[in-house]
């Protein structure tokens, strides 16, 4: 069966960290560009950060540079985004996804256009 599948979210007090995990099964992530994305309550979905599959090359947007970085473990068939000093508007759902055909991380990010596939997410919540 394909599909992405999001782990890692929870209840973390302002400036925690947290680990998010977006791992694949039934085809390689080796050629997709992967990305997060979130959906903050009564929002639109947004791209926080990806990643392409070509150059390894990277997108953040400007409200997590610096506290957010997303990696790529081929080996694991997993998408990593690390989320440091967290802040109350992080909270949502984090969502990954993949997509085959030629992107930059920008595009991917900006557009959330050409997804092959989407996780069902996984819930952040930053309060005290």
């Amino acid at each position: 069966q394909v599909q992405l599948v999001e782990s890692g979210g929870g209840l973390v007090q302002p400036g925690g960290s947290l680990r998010l995990s977006c791992a694949a099964s039934g085809f390689t992530l080796d050629y997709y560009a992967i990305g997060w994305f979130h959906q903050a309550p009564g929002k639109e979905r947004k791209g926080v950060s990806c990643i392409s599959s070509s150059d390894g090359s990277t997108y953040y947007a400007d409200s997590v540079k610096g506290r957010f970085t997303i990696s790529r473990d081929n080996a694991k068939n997993t998408v990593y985004l690390q989320m440091n000093s967290l802040k109350p508007e992080d909270t949502g759902v984090y969502y990954c996804a993949a997509r085959s055909r030629i992107t930059t991380a920008q595009g991917m990010c900006v557009y959330l256009l050409g997804m092959d596939y989407w996780g069902k997410g996984t819930l952040v919540t930053v309060s005290s």
